[in-house]
């Protein structure tokens, strides 16, 4: 029988998918905190996602990708 992530909490944290996600998380924050510096009041974490996402997302994994090969 295979573990599953109840069997092993810390095989969830050590993927590969998960420490991508947190990486993309931190992205998100701080462009969350340079927007709202811009506009001097918190824009809130949805309307920094979506700018994010529309604005930084893909040259930001392309980034990630290189270094990653290098």
């Amino acid at each position: 029988m295979s573990p599953t992530t109840d069997d092993n909490p810390d095989l969830v944290k050590e993927s590969l998918l998960y420490k991508e996600f947190l990486a993309e998380r931190e992205e998100i924050l701080r462009h969350k905190w340079i927007e709202s510096e811009k506009a001097g009041h918190d824009v809130g974490f949805e309307k920094a996602l979506l700018d994010w996402i529309i604005k930084h997302r893909s040259s930001w994994r392309d980034k990630r990708h290189r270094e990653a090969m290098a």
